[in-house]
């Protein structure tokens, strides 16, 4: 099929690269002229481990290509994928202005019928809210070209989103239509060749499930970080509760792993939304609220520990903390939401000064934080820890799970290490003659 992508972020750019490699024919469209420029050239502007060689492929085929004239994207198009960020505003509602343009720019422009598919997180509603924009900007043109509206929400996960794209779970489409409905399991049937995969909905509910998942993955994490402080505090250790409850099929292993709070651009976005949506529905949604409230405490948990530690020491001021991890998980370089973002911020405000390397997302962090002095960003996983007081390690990145302890041991200027992630046995470390604090276990 001829298909237009509107914006190439994470979501946009992984799904126009994908639809390419099937033999799609896909224009990426993007305001951002220098994005467009770079993509052009094979430079991709977001770290996901193989997406920039399936961009540079299909490029080089002639099968996808990019351009800031969202007239030219659509040109040919028979469907158009709405992929623009809906980033959350104070309230916790769903900032939807770059659904609203890209909705009016398609009306202003679209020039032969169209399926418009969004695919952007956005609360129940917005699709008939896309569908009245279109049809407006057609009505002031003077001109009715057939269109259709469909919700196809991504369910991609940062670190593994090419993989999730090109086997999915289950593919999501919410529309009341039969023939969209069928241009969506063509466009999709290469993607669903072992089993059906398909599930077609209502609109609205399309919209929901999304929102539903998401919040879902964050109760369980918000879930096993209160027991991880509650197995602190009566002597259990919360990785064995972990794999006591994981081991049954009604609760699985997934999701169930403690650490220092959820990130990213998914999660926290999406339980602020959902609340704001229960909240505007006439609902009061206490379990959403305490996991949004768990999990902002929870970054802050192992803050309270290297406090609790040093202030027998004289305090944290002057000291220096040696920072494994920014991005707020692996195999990504996206620091929104971060836990490690909250880390630096509590721990520079009381003085310390703090040393941070990331594999991939230091750049990022250096210009995001780089009016913290107390800050610097480190090119080098064991230069970090020279003289430092401590090392705190905040993302699960492979090449942190097993160092040379023995050189981590002779760089700290003295053996102390918080694990936000419990990447050591405690026992281990013991024996190798650390202070070793993790989350849950004593």
């Amino acid at each position: 099929m001829n298909l237009c992508v509107i914006g190439t972020g994470y979501v946009g750019l992984v799904s126009a690269a994908c639809f390419a490699e099937m033999g799609n024919r896909v224009s990426c469209v993007d305001l951002n002229a220098k994005i467009v420029d770079d993509l052009s050239h094979g430079k991709v502007h977001i770290f996901e481990p193989g997406l920039e060689a399936l961009v540079r492929h299909n490029f080089q085929e002639g099968r996808l290509v990019f351009t800031d004239k969202l007239a030219a994207g659509l040109e040919n198009a028979e469907v158009a994928f709405i992929c623009v960020g809906t980033p959350a505003l104070d309230d916790g509602s769903c900032d939807l202005t770059y659904i609203g343009q890209a909705a009016v720019d398609t009306g202003r422009v679209m020039q032969k019928p169209l399926l418009v598919v969004n695919k952007s997180t956005v609360p129940p509603g917005t699709a008939s809210a896309v569908r009245t924009m279109i049809s407006r900007e057609q009505e002031l043109r003077g001109v009715q070209i057939f269109f259709d509206v469909v919700s196809n929400p991504e369910f991609l996960k940062e670190g593994d989103a090419v993989n999730d794209f090109m086997k999915p779970d289950r593919v999501v489409v919410g529309t009341e239509s039969r023939d969209s409905e069928r241009i969506m399991r063509e466009l999709y049937a290469p993607f669903a060749r072992s089993r059906e995969k398909m599930i077609v909905t209502g609109i609205r509910s399309a919209e929901m499930i999304k929102y539903a998942a998401n919040c879902l993955l964050a109760t369980k994490i918000s879930f096993i970080n209160e027991v991880a402080a509650i197995c602190e505090n009566v002597g259990a250790d919360v990785n064995d509760v972990r794999l006591g409850i994981g081991a049954d099929q009604r609760i699985g292993p997934h999701f169930i792993y403690p650490g220092i709070g959820y990130g990213g651009s998914c999660f926290p976005k999406d339980v602020r939304a959902l609340i704001h949506t229960a909240r505007t529905a006439g609902v009061v949604p206490e379990l959403l609220a305490a996991v949004d409230s768990v999990n902002n405490r929870q970054k802050k948990y192992l803050v309270r520990k290297v406090l609790e530690y040093f202030n027998s020491q004289g305090g944290v001021r002057g000291r220096t903390l040696a920072l494994w991890g920014l991005a707020f998980k692996a195999n990504t370089d996206d620091l929104r939401e971060a836990a490690s973002l909250v880390v630096i911020k509590e721990l520079t405000d009381q003085g310390m000064i703090v040393n941070a390397y990331d594999p991939v997302a230091g750049p990022k962090a250096a210009n995001i934080l780089k009016d913290n002095h107390l800050l610097t960003i480190m090119t080098d996983q064991y230069t970090t820890l020279a003289g430092a007081d401590a090392l705190l390690v905040a993302t699960e990145w492979n090449q942190f799970r097993t160092p040379d302890f023995e050189r981590v041991k002779s760089a700290l200027s003295a053996p102390v290490i918080f694990d936000g992630r419990n990447l050591y046995s405690g026992k281990e470390m013991a024996r190798k003659g650390f202070a070793y604090f993790s989350v849950g276990r004593n």
